[in-house]
């Protein structure tokens, strides 16, 4: 049976509002949905406007925190949300992927501290597989993590686990077991490490890393006097005075042997550090965003710092 009247309603509508809709549902804020479609706060209010008379409906309506959808636009989201993934599967379906070729750019946030163990790693990997990539390394910056993922200024990235909105999904990485770091190759038991001074890494001015944190829950407190931006700074300081640092072991491997320092056993149970890698669930069944995320997953399955089962966010 013919539907004139839904056709006729689907004719005055422009289909590329419904990406419009779909990003204002998801973000629930006008200013965040203009940054993931690339286009001004005004064009989206246009858009807005435009479905709004066309189905006489406010669909969204202001609140203290962005917009709210109105009950037709809940109603109309599911529908909304598998119609558009359809036609993205349609187009992926349509051309054969393939990295060589297809892919030009790929840019990984993760922070300074890990870089020198994780970028080489990487970088070896994505160059055999994607020849012609232009590889760039970011620092992350969880503020606009979501809003860089879901517009694409980044691919993926690398951080520890958080609390990720729910735009974000996240897998277990790599986790590497923490070790100290001393200029003495006498062994460090626990009374030794906790009346040591320690030295700390930490891109942030303030706060407690990561150690310093399951140490605080474990109800002990180490004497911290340096707190320095990078491992290879610290390395250093280390081999010139009688400081501890904690470390990954990743890290300590790469790192000691530029100072000459040693590697000891950390003499208090402290959890692994886990690095999870972050994506925008929009991006899920991108052909090239899984390609990168499985690549990154199976070069951290080979044998060096361990990947786990993973987690969602």
């Amino acid at each position: 049976m013919n539907n004139s009247n839904g056709m006729n309603s689907l004719a005055r509508l422009d289909l590329n509002l419904f990406r419009a809709f779909a990003v204002i549902y998801q973000e629930r804020n006008l200013t965040r949905a203009a940054e993931r479609l690339c286009i001004s706060q005004s064009a989206v209010s246009h858009a807005l406007a435009r479905m709004r008379q066309q189905l006489d409906d406010p669909l969204f309506v202001r609140e203290a925190q962005g917009v709210m959808p109105t009950a037709l636009a809940t109603q109309m989201w599911p529908d909304i949300e598998d119609g558009l993934g359809f036609f993205q599967r349609a187009i992926d379906r349509g051309t054969r992927f393939d990295s060589a070729r297809d892919i030009e750019q790929i840019t990984l946030a993760m922070n300074d501290e890990v870089e020198p163990i994780l970028l080489p790693v990487l970088t070896q990997a994505l160059m055999k597989e994607a020849p012609a990539a232009r590889i760039s390394s970011v620092r992350v910056s969880r503020s606009t993590l979501r809003t860089d993922l879901a517009t694409g200024r980044l691919d993926c990235a690398i951080d520890v686990a958080h609390v990720a909105e729910e735009s974000l999904q996240h897998a277990l990485l790599m986790r590497d077991e923490l070790v100290v770091v001393s200029r003495s190759s006498a062994p460090i038991d626990h009374a030794g490490y906790l009346a040591a001074g320690h030295v700390t890494v930490s891109a942030r001015r303030t706060g407690p890393s990561l150690e310093d944190w399951e140490l605080t829950r474990q109800g002990i407190e180490r004497r911290v006097v340096m707190r320095c931006q990078h491992y290879q700074s610290a390395c250093q300081l280390v081999a010139a005075s009688d400081l501890l640092l904690t470390i990954p072991r990743s890290l300590a491997l790469a790192t000691h042997a530029l100072a000459g320092n040693h590697i000891h056993t950390l003499p208090i149970a402290i959890p692994p550090v886990e690095l999870h890698l972050f994506w925008h669930r929009e991006r899920e069944k991108n052909p090239a965003n899984a390609w990168l995320r499985n690549t990154l997953f199976d070069q951290f399955a080979k044998g060096r710092p361990s990947r786990g089962a993973g987690a969602a966010a």
